[in-house]
């Protein structure tokens, strides 16, 4: 099983597709089915490069700020792996190298070797680690909330919804495509019945 005795859920998509929401719906509907199951947040949110370039407008991204989410991406799900049935994640390596081919400038010294190497690793390490990823299509509102860690991406939705499932096809990891207009409950039911039937969740 990936990451010991763990099956592991990836939750995957551009922005604003509702992501975060739905981990935290499924994570409470496999706990009610006293299921061990916890999830991982969006390291994002937690870095401190992304929130001094986001937040305090200190800098542009750049490959030591890629590279810290990417590092995080794939040390933050061994560690919440360990004692529980399930993890959830909240997006997956891939989603980073994705967005980070966008970003970056591929001409800056080293940029274009250490994004291949993190491409990589995504195809040699993600087939081991995650059971499915859970695509997400919905695009909502990206201003919804007043989300200030979007603002630098605003206008990269359409760019990095292609390149995110470019790059999590690439690592070959069996994937759900989520339909789109659903509600929150009709997600987690969605996919509840089919990572059930891949045999991943067993109450």
């Amino acid at each position: 099983m990936p990451i010991r005795d763990c099956r592991v859920i990836a939750v995957e998509g551009t922005q604003a597709a509702g992501k975060t929401t739905f981990v935290h719906a499924l994570t409470a509907h496999l706990r009610e089915q006293s299921i061990g199951v916890t999830c991982t947040g969006e390291p994002a949110r937690t870095s401190p490069f992304m929130e001094d370039i986001v937040l305090h407008g200190q800098g542009t991204f750049d490959l030591v700020a890629e590279l810290d989410l990417f590092a995080q991406h794939c040390t933050v799900p061994l560690r919440a792996a360990r004692h529980h049935q399930v993890l959830i994640t909240d997006k997956t390596p891939a989603n980073v190298v994705a967005l980070a081919g966008l970003v970056l400038d591929p001409a800056e010294p080293g940029t274009a070797a250490v994004l291949a190497a993190a491409r990589a690793l995504c195809q040699a390490w993600m087939p081991l680690a995650y059971d499915v990823i859970v695509y997400c299509r919905d695009r909502y509102d990206q201003t919804a909330g007043g989300d200030r860690m979007r603002e630098k991406v605003l206008a990269l939705q359409d760019a990095s919804d292609t390149a995110i499932y470019e790059a999590c096809r690439a690592t070959g990891v069996p994937m759900l495509e989520m339909p789109t207009g659903q509600t929150v409950a009709e997600r987690v039911q969605w996919a509840v019945e089919r990572v059930g039937k891949m045999g991943i969740v067993t109450a």
